[in-house]
């Protein structure tokens, strides 16, 4: 067998689903007339083993993984290493510490764009994101060890 992207795209996928499906396993899942907290990410978690499956069975119609270019692997690791670090310290430290700081850091830092710039834009996607989830949607935003 030529494997291909898609097959590793799809098995990925799958498997990510399963971690996912056994971690959540915990939340009740409730009825069709009373969801419970559950059924949702349970819902959205068999539509991508779905999707992950007919990705890895329809495989042979991708390019063979041998010639990815792997170019933009200098780029790829700074923005997944800035994002597993700011996913790590998102509730130790909180939204209003990490968000603005991850952001300022992938824009300024990965991009290379000015720094006034990249501090307007980070200040205030967070600013704006915090007020739509925090207080129009009343999401439990972290607050972190300093209390904000």
């Amino acid at each position: 067998m030529n494997l291909r992207r898609d097959h590793v795209a799809g098995g990925c996928i799958v498997l990510a689903a399963a971690v996912v499906l056994v971690i959540s396993s915990d939340l009740p899942f409730g009825t069709l007339a009373s969801p419970g907290a559950g059924m949702l990410p349970m819902l959205l978690i068999g539509l991508l083993m779905v999707f992950g499956a007919v990705l890895f069975v329809r495989a042979r119609e991708s390019p063979p993984l041998a010639s990815i270019a792997w170019a933009d692997l200098r780029h790829a690791l700074p923005v997944i290493t800035v994002a597993c670090v700011a996913t790590s310290a998102y509730t130790a430290l909180g939204f209003l510490a990490v968000m603005p700081l991850m952001l300022f850091f992938l824009i300024f830092v990965v991009e290379r764009r000015p720094l006034l710039p990249a501090a307007a834009f980070s200040i205030s996607a967070t600013v704006l994101a915090y007020a739509v989830f925090g207080y129009l949607l009343k999401s439990p935003l972290p607050r972190g060890i300093m209390g904000f």
